[in-house]
């Protein structure tokens, strides 16, 4: 064989490689965003007393607008 047919052949041979690298590397980023979100669903957010304090609140003054409003109905 010639010295250029093995070079043209080596050459096609890296173009092939380097798709599959650049599908690979693509895979990979989907794979690690796909990762952080699930990390950032995970878990249980705590409410600190103050912030149960003002929900609570909010929740009485609701309760007692609804129970306000089907007595005057």
């Amino acid at each position: 064989m010639e010295l250029r047919i093995i070079i043209q052949k080596l050459y096609k041979e890296r173009e092939k490689l380097d798709a599959v690298i650049a599908s690979l590397e693509q895979v990979q980023i989907a794979a690690a965003s796909r990762v952080e979100r699930v990390k950032k669903r995970r878990g249980r957010t705590f409410m600190d007393p103050k912030e149960r304090q003002q929900v609570s609140q909010r929740m009485k003054d609701y309760w007692a607008r609804r129970r306000a409003q089907r007595s005057s109905q």
